[in-house]
């Protein structure tokens, strides 16, 4: 009676101890400075992911009777109004016609090449941040890994210290999990950073190959007007 006792007031003291519970927020303050790093890069990976897909997505707007309406003011003359209309227009592929409207009366090549350039500096404008973006990606698991080992080296150098008087498991474990806060933060942020860019790049090549279509109907309407 007595054990049935005892294994019942047991139960109810271990039901209701406290139980130990870590949210995000706990681990993310106990990263130390690592993880304002973090931060910091994961904010930087926000910034141009949203300012990047904005860019992207009003350059991929497509007007498909674009280079119709430019063949139409340059049959009639008015190549001033079909500059105009790429000036409205305000895209990338707008841009680089508008280019080629300026060189009407060289030589096709000529014309081609001025097209080509122009569309080589729209690339590069649309491509902009997305290597910084990419090394957030490659860096931010690199930068986490390098807190882990730190708060290693801090763990260890405690238990070395403790000398013959024992190590505290709880302080040791502690120190320990509270370095691996930094790998997980810096895996997240390398993940997520990873996949916006594949995102942006897939959406820049959409428009590449939307501008190496207008250019070919550019240059097929100049050769039937001339």
């Amino acid at each position: 009676m007595d054990t049935t006792a005892t294994a019942s007031l047991a139960q109810t003291l271990a039901d209701t101890a406290p139980q130990a519970s870590l949210s995000i927020l706990d681990l993310a303050t106990k990263g130390g400075w690592i993880m304002i790093v973090l931060l910091v890069l994961s904010l930087l990976a926000l910034y141009i992911f949203v300012s990047k897909y904005l860019q992207l997505r009003a350059a991929g707007r497509e007007d498909k009777y674009f280079v119709e309406r430019i063949k139409d003011y340059v049959l009639e003359g008015k190549t001033p109004s079909a500059i105009k209309l790429c000036e409205d227009t305000n895209t990338p592929y707008a841009r680089m016609i508008r280019k080629g409207l300026t060189r009407i009366g060289r030589p096709m090549s000529d014309v081609l090449v001025i097209v080509e350039n122009a569309g080589n500096i729209e690339i590069g404008r649309l491509e902009k941040g997305l290597p910084i973006l990419a090394t957030i990606a490659a860096g931010a698991p690199m930068i986490g890994f390098l807190g882990t080992v730190t708060g290693m080296v801090r763990a260890f150098f405690d238990m070395a210290n403790a000398g013959s008087g024992g190590v505290d498991v709880a302080l040791l474990s502690g120190g320990i999990y509270e370095a691996l806060v930094t790998t997980v933060g810096g895996l997240v942020v390398g993940i997520v950073a990873l996949f916006a860019y594949n995102y942006l790049v897939a959406e820049l090549d959409k428009v590449g190959g939307k501008m190496e279509t207008k250019t070919m109907e550019f240059m097929d309407m100049l050769n039937e007007v001339h």
